[in-house]
């Protein structure tokens, strides 16, 4: 299996295209958003682009692609005009001999785990930086970043996983950053 996963995209019509073209471009099995898809909260001023429902119709178009999670900033309101469901604290994924546990970030995290063996990967978003590292668990830590409000300079991009590599590339689709599993 082939996952494309991004997050954050907060309500922004050309990051959310960008994502989609990625995904298609890369030919990914499933997309994968790690929340916060539609709004941001009070914490960042609106750009001009700002376009929530433009986002909504972009990603109900892709609906079938799509496995999502509830990020902070994600709400009941945001499921009734979204064709896919969203609500949910977490999904797992099965990667070969390794658990994915993929969640937002504001509840589980590297300083939270939620329940892991060594060896199993934790995929969150909402922290905006671009992250790779092992925990001393032996739990694997990875975050794609946003596209939208990249932070401590990473990258505007997304992460192609698979159970051979973890693949973090920018938009245009350069790799910045590789591992093997």
């Amino acid at each position: 299996m082939k996952y494309f996963v991004a997050s954050d995209i907060h309500g922004y019509p050309e990051y959310c295209q960008a994502i989609l073209d990625a995904y298609d471009r890369e030919k990914c099995d499933r997309l994968v958003l790690l929340g916060d898809l539609l709004y941001f909260g009070p914490r960042n001023p609106l750009g001009s682009t700002y376009d929530p429902k433009a986002v909504i119709s972009l990603l109900n178009a892709r609906k079938e692609d799509l496995l999502c999670v509830r990020g902070n900033c994600d709400s009941d309101v945001d499921q009734m005009v979204l064709d896919f469901p969203i609500m949910a604290e977490y999904a797992i994924l099965n990667l070969g001999n390794r658990l994915v546990y993929c969640t937002h970030g504001h509840v589980f995290n590297p300083s939270h785990l939620p329940p892991l063996k060594q060896g199993d990967i934790l995929l969150t978003g909402h922290t905006h930086v671009v992250t790779c590292e092992e925990l001393p668990e032996g739990v694997l830590y990875m975050n794609p970043g946003s596209p939208t409000y990249p932070k401590q300079d990473t990258h505007r991009g997304y992460l192609i996983l698979t159970e051979e590599k973890a693949v973090f590339k920018d938009l245009d689709g350069n790799i910045k950053l590789e591992k093997d599993l």
